[in-house]
């Protein structure tokens, strides 16, 4: 069965609507951009760029948040953001050990590229392990992969590529081929959205839309341990607030996350990264939504749904699309079945 989103095979998770995209682009400003590396018989890796906007980051930073579920990761420039709660740099995403590399090219990034000399620059860089796949000993990745993915995001995109590309390329996700997946919502006039690099969770916890999928699903051979056990979750909303609320959206992916199966074992890196363009006044959002108060921040809580249903979308949309693959020393990680998934949804929800 050709790989396909889960929507475009009849089933839609949660309630909200999506945005035009259904993707974390679906945030006006916002890119994504891809750099895959596929060489030889051992290299599977590649890195992701976001942008939350095309311009110059380090002149015009935008709020943002950090919330960290189990904090067993190479991450870079997380505690800057923690401190400060601005972002100066595209958030980057790669494989472990390029994680560096990844850094050290972002740097160059702005006199080579943006014409600057910054006194200091915080490189922002998150990583998932997919050695099962990958060498990642040769750190493939490369400043040219950086700037490409980085300048693909500034320009702007659609719905970005999902499954087995940029820093998704050697993923596991639940056991079965993972890798990049985004979604998004719509909640009166603001937008929400999530990208996901999936490496998390094991073949019997797998749980779509309450479906036992993995239990049920079988596969050519039972799946070896993966090395790789963390989750990279980035969320992006256009409605204006500060770095504390944004911070409270974050937190929410775990929500997400845990619909799927997932329970973050002591040995995984579960990390969740948001921003905001800045695109909706909270005045204009509140009155989209009927709101007249903003004595608490009771007016978030449409944005958590909104960021709970985008996470757990964006990861089945990351298993839905992603293809078998084989690398290092012959290891294959085999895609989710769509045949049989869809079976258990149909058992699982009464159709026929």
């Amino acid at each position: 069965m050709k790989r396909q989103r889960i929507r475009d095979l009849g089933y839609e998770p949660g309630d909200l609507e999506t945005g035009r995209c259904n993707a974390i682009t679906d945030v006006e400003g916002v890119g994504v951009g891809h750099a895959t590396v596929i060489e030889g018989d051992d290299i599977r890796t590649g890195v992701t760029a976001i942008t939350p906007h095309g311009g110059n980051l380090y002149e015009d930073t935008v709020p943002a948040a950090v919330d960290i579920l189990n904090g067993y990761g190479k991450t870079v420039g997380l505690s800057q953001v923690l401190f400060e709660g601005r972002i100066e740099t595209p958030i980057m995403l790669t494989e472990t050990l390029n994680t560096y590399r990844v850094a050290d090219a972002v740097i160059d990034y702005y006199p080579d590229i943006m014409g600057d000399k910054p006194h200091t620059i915080n490189s922002l860089v998150g990583e998932t392990n997919g050695s099962y796949l990958t060498n990642n000993f040769v750190r493939a990745v490369t400043k040219e992969h950086v700037y490409e993915a980085i300048e693909v995001a500034r320009k702007g995109s659609g719905r970005p590529e999902e499954g087995s590309v940029g820093a998704g390329t050697p993923m596991t996700g639940y056991g079965f081929k993972g890798g990049i997946g985004t979604s998004s919502r719509r909640v009166g006039a603001a937008t929400v959205g999530v990208l996901v690099q999936l490496n998390c969770g094991r073949k019997e916890d797998l749980t779509i839309l309450g479906a036992p999928v993995g239990k049920k699903v079988e596969l050519p051979s039972e799946p070896e341990k993966s090395p790789g056990n963390s989750i990279m979750m980035i969320v992006a909303t256009d409605v204006d607030m500060e770095t504390r609320q944004l911070w409270k959206l974050a937190k929410r992916t775990t929500l997400g996350l845990a619909r799927t199966g997932a329970y973050s074992s002591n040995g995984s890196g579960d990390y969740t990264i948001s921003f905001t363009t800045k695109g909706l006044s909270q005045k204009d959002y509140l009155d989209s939504m009927g709101i007249d108060t903003l004595r608490t921040d009771g007016y978030l809580s449409p944005l958590y749904k909104g960021v709970v249903e985008s996470t757990e979308e964006a990861i089945i949309n990351a298993l839905f699309m992603a293809e078998t693959m084989t690398g290092y020393r012959g290891n294959t990680r085999h895609a989710l079945p769509l045949d049989q998934t869809l079976s258990v949804l149909d058992w699982f929800h009464g159709e026929k």
